[in-house]
């Protein structure tokens, strides 16, 4: 990325920073009943100040993706192995010193790690993210946070190293798919040895629908010739657009994360752009991470026009109030009030409503419950029989124990992210209509008082729905596989090969009976306690936009109303004061429109 746009962009997003912090100074001198519209604008400031790019890196044993996130940092952060790493995920954000964060399932304390020396962070976390510092991740590790001064992190991208395909266990290939719909973007890592496996074929076709940006590092390059590259490259872009779907002309880029890192250790700009990581870099900074910076710069814009729309309207609300002869205020109030118990009636009807919806969204989740109960029994036992049938008249207690300690995960991990994409859509296919119905009833109060006081009305520009947007995190799922066969008893081992093989397996039923049982109630919970915050926020929120509108409308005449029964003499100062102050709200009203117009260069 160059000098100048790096320079731009930091000052487009200082500017736009700047009119927050003049909005709130001019809300310092309205008083507390403008309280809430000032938090408003500090979390708009906020978003625009914190937020970040989340990058997920996926890449299959042995392709170099631990040596390529080293080399975007700049050092030798994440540990390389021999040995597949072990399933934790490691999230690298930015931080002014070096720092890193453990955290742990359940009942386990947390670890964490302060220093400036890189070799002893690297090995801190080898204890935890390596299969050799953490077989089959017996510490219990739920992710790893790296704090990192590095200048690609700086810029707001975090890395979230997945452990995905290669990792020791074959179900987090599964949490890694529900975890990337969270991210902006994901890159994956192939090689030319050998360029591209099944195993990633099957990943990426899951891949595909999961991220909105996806692109392709080729690694090693180092160690092939032109021609090589080229017909690589062709060969690999063939298997994206047939055998996965990726359609059009996807972005690969060639790289060498060895020569980039030895680049970066010994800050060597030649060697660096000869690497391919400067055109990775700038991809990621100059077109990604900006892309979504410009997009959520202007609906921070659009937003904060709303807010100061609504300001400028309670302000003018107030100076009209003051203003108007009282016995002409008073008759326009009490119309003002009739609208507004309709709307309060309405919004009763609404929650009742919503309740129904609710209601109805449970009975669906009983009946998807129950069909998965069906398909986990068929599933497992299907399993099972074909195990019992390779061993032939032997039964190998510990072979069906870890048959089933692998299947259990694998296949609840899969339903349970099918289970929440099911969920999430409908939910939000059933309280779209809510939010607009509420839209409209607050819409219907504002517009009313600016009819009946004859002041300028403003559409809002965006919406003002409820958001379930959260930073991107992992989720560790525990599920039970503690399947425990009984030793067989003498009279058992006495009884006929047939009658034998039917006892063994009715016991089997039954103890996968109570696997089923136990791991789809556990998923049923956990959906259930989702889908009870979704609409118990969903709704609570709704109430809080429609009675804050009305407060605040009702609040801005009432108040110039007291001042007017308390004869104050200095109504026509406060007058002029609140319409200085309304123009200085309209100016900063025309910058953030001017903003959007230029698509964030200032003109």
């Amino acid at each position: 990325m160059s000098q100048v746009r790096q320079d731009q962009q930091a000052k487009v997003t200082k500017d736009a920073s700047t009119l927050f912090l003049q909005t709130l100074e001019l809300l310092n001198g309205l008083g507390p009943e403008f309280e809430e519209v000032r938090q408003k604008i500090q979390a708009l400031q906020e978003r625009l100040l914190n937020e970040r790019f989340h990058l997920a890196v996926l890449g299959q044993f042995k392709r170099g993706k631990s040596t390529f996130i080293n080399a975007l940092l700049g050092d030798e952060v994440l540990p390389t192995a021999i040995l597949p790493l072990t399933a934790v995920p490691t999230f690298l954000l930015w931080g002014p010193e070096i720092r890193a964060r453990v955290l742990r399932q359940e009942g386990h304390q947390r670890e964490e790690f302060t220093g400036r020396d890189t070799r002893a962070l690297t090995a801190f976390l080898a204890q935890f993210v390596t299969e050799a510092g953490n077989p089959k991740n017996h510490k219990k590790v739920s992710q790893v946070e790296v704090f990192y001064p590095s200048p690609l992190l700086h810029k707001g991208v975090v890395l979230i190293d997945t452990p995905g395909i290669g990792s020791t266990f074959r179900h987090n290939t599964e949490a890694t798919l529900n975890f990337l719909p969270q991210c902006d973007a994901a890159l994956f890592l192939v090689s030319a040895d050998p360029p591209i496996t099944e195993v990633e074929v099957e990943f990426l076709k899951a891949v595909r629908s999961k991220v909105t940006h996806l692109f392709f590092i080729l690694n090693k390059v180092d160690y092939l010739n032109k021609e090589e590259i080229t017909s690589l490259l062709t060969f690999i872009k063939n298997v994206l657009r047939e055998q996965i779907g990726i359609e059009g002309d996807p972005p690969i880029f060639c790289v060498s994360a060895r020569l980039g890192l030895e680049a970066r250790k010994t800050n060597d700009t030649a060697l660096w752009n000869h690497s391919g990581l400067e055109e990775v870099w700038r991809y990621l900074v100059d077109f990604l991470a900006r892309d979504k910076n410009n997009a959520l710069q202007a609906a921070l814009a659009k937003k904060a026009i709303d807010i100061i729309a609504d300001i400028i309207m309670r302000l003018q609300l107030t100076i009209r109030s003051l203003e108007m002869p009282l016995a002409e205020l008073d008759d326009r109030l009490q119309i003002f009030e009739k609208k507004i118990q309709e709307a309060e009636q309405q919004r009763v009807l609404l929650g009742d409503l919503l309740a129904g919806n609710r209601k109805r969204m449970v009975a669906f989740l009983e009946e998807q419950v129950e069909a998965l109960r069906q398909k986990a029994r068929t599933h497992l036992q299907g399993i099972v029989q074909d195990r019992l049938a390779g061993m032939g008249n032997r039964f190998n207690e510990n072979a069906i124990r870890e048959t089933l300690a692998n299947a259990i995960p694998d296949f609840f991990e899969h339903e349970l992210g099918e289970m929440a994409r099911v969920f999430d859509q409908r939910v939000t296919e059933v309280l779209r209509p809510y939010q607009q119905r509420v839209d409209e009833l607050i819409e219907t109060v504002r517009k009313t008082a600016a009819e009946l006081f004859d002041i300028p009305y403003h559409a809002p520009s965006s919406s003002g729905a409820f958001e379930m947007k959260r930073q991107p995190y992992w989720v560790t799922h525990k599920w039970d596989s503690s399947f425990n066969l009984l030793p067989e008893g003498i009279f058992t081992r006495l009884l006929p090969e047939s009658l034998r093989r039917a006892k063994m397996t009715e016991k089997l039923r039954q103890q996968i009976e109570a696997l089923v049982l136990n791991n789809v109630e556990n998923l049923r919970w956990a959906t259930l306690q989702n889908l009870d915050q979704a609409f118990r926020r969903f709704g609570s929120s709704l109430d809080e936009r429609l009675q804050a509108t009305v407060l605040a409308t009702r609040g801005a005449i009432q108040a110039a109303r007291s001042k007017r029964l308390e004869h104050t003499q200095n109504v026509v100062q406060e007058i002029t004061r609140l319409q200085s102050i309304t123009r200085e709200f309209s100016e900063i009203q025309a910058k953030f429109e001017a903003f959007i117009e230029g698509q964030g260069v200032w003109r």
